[in-house]
């Protein structure tokens, strides 16, 4: 499976470490940067992954920046896309589950590295719960298309 990664210079240092990680685990991942914890703007790394995901090139998408949130709203943009900002392993659970999330955005300066290998553990092996769950992603992802 491969995991498409990437973060601002706030991320930069746990985008590297948890990049490791998933590889560790035996995941093919996409680093798309940045290469340093130089000053960077984070929507045009959440596109990279973003464009990624929904053009089927990664099955999952990981974002780090200093608390997640830019990240999120900057992936959610691309259509296709339903980022989620989990700042806890429960987060990550419920917006497989109930939101068939597909990138998971993390806050590189207010979780910790460990939490956030937790919450990325809890987000890979997740499965999402279809049911009543399904016609609701099925109405988010229709806000997408205007209407005629």
């Amino acid at each position: 499976m491969i995991i498409s990664i990437a973060s601002d210079h706030a991320g930069f240092e746990q985008k590297q470490l948890l990049a490791a990680y998933l590889e560790e685990k035996g995941y093919e991942v996409h680093d798309l940067g940045p290469d340093s914890d130089d000053r960077v703007d984070y929507p045009d790394f959440a596109a990279k992954v973003a464009h990624e995901v929904a053009g089927g090139v990664a099955a999952y998408g990981v974002l780090v920046c200093g608390t997640g949130i830019g990240m999120a709203v900057a992936a959610n943009k691309i259509n296709g896309i339903r980022a989620v900002n989990a700042i806890n392993t429960q987060f990550a659970e419920l917006c497989r589950e109930h939101n068939d999330a597909n990138i998971v955005t993390l806050s590189g300066r207010f979780v910790d590295v460990e939490e956030n290998k937790r919450i990325l553990d809890v987000f890979l092996s997740t499965d999402f719960g279809g049911g009543r769950h399904a016609g609701r992603v099925e109405k988010i992802m229709a806000l997408e298309t205007p209407s005629a």
